[in-house]
Order: C-alpha cells, then sequence, then structure tokens
C-alpha cells in the first residue's frame, strides 16, 4: 500500500453501498399502503432511499417488528382486527420488544375513536393523525423529521454503547501484566469494539530520556503472535508501515483512510506514540470515533505498563548483580547465582506449579546467600573446613538475610526471605536454623536447597574441584528424605539434562 499522508488529519472513507431507511406500513386497509407508497416512493433523507414493510394486521406487525428491529418510521393504523389493534401492537413494541428508537406515527380513519390527547399521553409515539390530514407534503414532512429523529436516537445510542464498550474493554487491558498479554488484548478487543476484523496493529512509544537519548519501544500484534523490539531495524515493522509512522511522529497529526487507522498520542512532554491499525473491512465514523476514544487509552495504559515494566525488569537485575556480588565476596563464581535462579524456574514447573509462581522464584532465588554479607571474610574465604566455631558463624547467615528483606512489602523480597532463611533446612529435621522438618519448611525454601547443592557440587570452589555428574546424582539420591524432599529429588533426577544446558550456557569463569 502506498502511503500518502492526507491534507486533513480525516481522509473521506471511499463510496459503500447506500442502506435505505425501512419504512413500516401497517393498515388493513391495501388503498392506504398503495397510496402512502405511491406519495414517498421517491423519496429520500441523507441521500439514502426508503425501504417499504407491509403488514396488514397488528398481528403480522409484531412479526414485522421482530424480523426488523431497525425500522426507521412505522405508520399503524388504530383500528385491525379490534378498536384497539393498532394501541395495543405499539404497547408490545416499546414494552415487550423493548424497542424505544422506531418513531411511530399513529393514524386512525375514525378520529373519535381514540382521543387524541389520551393516546399521545399514554402511548409512547410521536404523532396522531388522522388519514385525511396526511397530505402529500405534510406526508412527506412527517417522513422526514421522524427519520431524522430516528437516526439521531441511532447515533446516540451507539455512542452511548461504544462508550460502554470503550470502558469495559480498557478495564480488561489493564489487567494485563506483561506487554505480551496487552499485545493479546487490545487487538482481541479493537475487533470486539468495532465488530469488524483487524489484519494487524502496531503500536510505537518514543520517550526521551533525562540525558537526551531516545528510548523506543515496538509492539506488533498481528493475531498470529505479539512481537516487542526496541530498535526501529526490526522486521517485526513492515516497511511500509515503518514509513507511516515515521511520517505521523513528524507531522503530530492522526490519519483515518478507507483502510488504515493512525493515532498520534503526545501524552506528555517527553513521550509521543502512534497506534497503527490496518482494517480487512469497511468502517464508518462511529466505529472511528470509538477506536479513538478506545486507542487514547490504550496508549496511556501501554505507556504506564512498559514503565512498570522497565522498572521491575532493573529491579530483577539488580537482584542478579546483588547475588553474583554476593558470591564474588564468597571468592566463588557470580554465574552460580544465574544458573540457580534458571534451575529452580524448571523446578518449580515440573512440580505443576504455575508460571507466576515458577517466575517469581527465578528472581527470588539469587537471594538465598545475602546473608553472607553479615559474615566476616576470614571465614568466608577459609580454604580449608571450618571449625566448630567458625561454623556456627557460618550458619548465621540463613537469619542475617532473613532479617534483611523481611520488611519488604514485595512479593520477591517477601518470597527472598523465606528462602534465605529455609534453603539449610533439611527434610529430616536436621538443618538450620530452625530444625524445620517435611512439609513444614516453604516449597520455595526446598527447591532452592536442592538446586543450590546440585549447582554448587559441579562448580569449583577454593575448597573443592567440582563432582562429576555421576557423582553429584549418587549424592542427591543418598540424600533423598533426609536432607531432601523425595519429590524434589525425583524432579531434580529428570532434569539433569536440563541442567547440563544450562551450565553449558553459563559456565564457570574462576577469578585469578
Amino acid at each position: 500500500m502506498k502511503f500518502l499522508k492526507p491534507a486533513s488529519p480525516l481522509a473521506p472513507h471511499k463510496s459503500v453501498q447506500i442502506k435505505p431507511w425501512k419504512v413500516a406500513i401497517i393498515d388493513d386497509e391495501q388503498q392506504v399502503h398503495a397510496v402512502t407508497q405511491m406519495v414517498l416512493k421517491n423519496t429520500q433523507v441523507d441521500e439514502q432511499p426508503l425501504e417499504f414493510l407491509n403488514a396488514y394486521s397488528a398481528e403480522e406487525g409484531l412479526r414485522l417488528f421482530q424480523d426488523h428491529p431497525d425500522i426507521a418510521l412505522a405508520f399503524i393504523d388504530v383500528i385491525m382486527e379490534t378498536d384497539n389493534a393498532g394501541l395495543e401492537l405499539i404497547h408490545q413494541i416499546r414494552n415487550d420488544l423493548q424497542n424505544h428508537a422506531t418513531r411511530i406515527v399513529l393514524r386512525t380513519g375514525q378520529p373519535g375513536t381514540a382521543p387524541e390527547e389520551t393516546v399521545i399521553r399514554t402511548y409512547d409515539i410521536n404523532d396522531y393523525k388522522s388519514k385525511t390530514e396526511l397530505t402529500d407534503t405534510k406526508l412527506k414532512t412527517c417522513v422526514y423529521s421522524s427519520i431524522r429523529s430516528y437516526r439521531d436516537i441511532v447515533t446516540i445510542e451507539a455512542s452511548k454503547r461504544g462508550m460502554q464498550k470503550v470502558i469495559a474493554a480498557s478495564d480488561s487491558v489493564l489487567r494485563s501484566q506483561t506487554l505480551y498479554q496487552f499485545g493479546n488484548a487490545i487487538l482481541s478487543h479493537t475487533v470486539q469494539l468495532l465488530g469488524i476484523k483487524t489484519a494487524e496493529m502496531y503500536l510505537v512509544s518514543q520517550h526521551v530520556d533525562l540525558f537526551g537519548d531516545a528510548e523506543l519501544i515496538l509492539l506488533a500484534a498481528t493475531g498470529d503472535e505479539v512481537k516487542l523490539n526496541t530498535q526501529w531495524d526490526t522486521d517485526i515493522l513492515p516497511a511500509d508501515v515503518k514509513q507511516a509512522i515515521i511520517d505521523t511522529l513528524e507531522s503530530q497529526q492522526p490519519t483515518v483512510t478507507e483502510d488504515v487507522f493512525i493515532g498520534y498520542y503526545h501524552t506528555d512532554e517527553n513521550t509521543r506514540s502512534v497506534l497503527y491499525t490496518r482494517f480487512r473491512e469497511e468502517h464508518n465514523a462511529v466505529q472511528d470515533e470509538i477506536l479513538k476514544l478506545f486507542a487514547a487509552n490504550i496508549t496511556l495504559i501501554f505507556q504506564n505498563l512498559h514503565s512498570r515494566e522497565h522498572i521491575q525488569e532493573t529491579q530483577k537485575e539488580l537482584l542478579l548483580v546483588l547475588g553474583d556480588a554476593i558470591e564474588q565476596r564468597s571468592k566463588e563464581t557470580g554465574s552460580h547465582v544465574r544458573r540457580v535462579a534458571l534451575m529452580c524456574e524448571l523446578m518449580a514447573l515440573k512440580l505443576g506449579q504455575s508460571s507466576e509462581y515458577a517466575e517469581m522464584l527465578r528472581h527470588a532465588s539469587p537471594l538465598h546467600d545475602i546473608g553472607k554479607i553479615g559474615i566476616p571474610e576470614t571465614i568466608l574465604h577459609k580454604p580449608g573446613k571450618l571449625n566448630d566455631t567458625e561454623w556456627e558463624v557460618m550458619k548465621t547467615h540463613a537469619q542475617i538475610g532473613y532479617e534483611l528483606l523481611k520488611d519488604s512489602t514485595r512479593t520477591i523480597a517477601k518470597m527472598g526471605a523465606r528462602i534465605a532463611l529455609s534453603h539449610h533446612e533439611h527434610w529430616d529435621g536436621n538443618g538450620y536454623p530452625s530444625g524445620l522438618k517435611g512439609a513444614d519448611i516453604p516449597l520455595e525454601g526446598r527447591i532452592v536447597a536442592i538446586i543450590d547443592v546440585i549447582d554448587a557440587l559441579g562448580s569449583e570452589r577454593a575448597y573443592k574441584k567440582p563432582w562429576q555428574e555421576n557423582a553429584i546424582i549418587q549424592y542427591v539420591s543418598e540424600r533423598s528424605g533426609k536432607q531432601f524432599d523425595p519429590a524434589l529429588v525425583e524432579a531434580a533426577l529428570s532434569l539433569f539434562d536440563n541442567f547440563r544446558d544450562i551450565r553449558h550456557h553459563f559456565p564457570d569463569h574462576p577469578q585469578h
């Protein structure tokens, strides 16, 4: 598609098939139908023609409304099967069918039968005329005013429903926890909001930081998958889409064409965003307005979610750095905490825990030895075996780590506190610091306990050489039911191939 910037923000849509206004004639006299249609046959309202629907009794009229809820105007005779058949039909239309949009003109050939004031006061009608009163000119005037009134009511109702959908959809999108969930949510809700299909949706946010550097995040939701990137040089943006977005950032103007919606949002002094949506079907002005409202909301949500993820990723990265720092202070290799984190996540998933729990464990596990920051270096760096006094000091690192983290209200830190305190407890109750036994030991503590040992045995330390894999498997198996939870031993042994791959990707780098 060749993209051209329009002179105005809203380019006109291409012509579509004109939908006629439906006019119902409900009367038991054939001549009334013929005369009404003859007078109105060439009438157009807003360049839309009339389509006539005919019924010759109240019963037929009710079926007509059941089959055509979008009737714009109905001429209804008072007296048909019974003296009040028309009035009863109006009651059914307004109350049983809950149709309050159709404009109803009540007509009678016997004006005295149903007094005008009583009928207008009692029934929800828009006009009450004697059949002889509706001359050629007056009939056309009635049609123009009634259909335009119906048009305005339908527009207001559509806008109201659109607003309700935008609010509901925005609320749903707000529940997205990640940018990937967000990408899926905005695409599905756009389809639901507009009642049409979209081929693709792209969202670009450009932020200038305190140092004047431009930070970019691109999100592509194409229905098949959601992709993220932070560089213009990426295959997630087709060339024509990329150019259209760049043009929009430069012009700072939104664009709507027959198959594309591009919204531009300057939400704060340093942030600009563009939402690009390509349509597969025709869309009208009401749909465009709904999309504008929704797009403005999701752009703000996108920026806030990105900021939150950015903060979370920074926190998680700092936790790894902190874990590395603790290990290096112990003269141990920095890759240990990264391997433990990934291995713990695999274990949690193997045990059937939720992905949320597994991810949280991955980020909290690097804190397991944070208490070693309070242990003297003479003990940490001692090449040989610790004596009893030194060992008692070393054991305090579990309590120290817990004390450092226990007052945090953040989930990762709370889990880290539980891990720091419990990852040296033993299944048989002979661990420390509290001598917890069995399932009294938190699951995350039990997982880190076995993973920490498996990885430490396979790593070089100041006091030992790395163990062979067979020796590690034998040791872990022998400690089942004693040091380790038997179920976790079984799970860990089944994951040894995965653990080997993790060690391959994150090898030890001993300091010299």
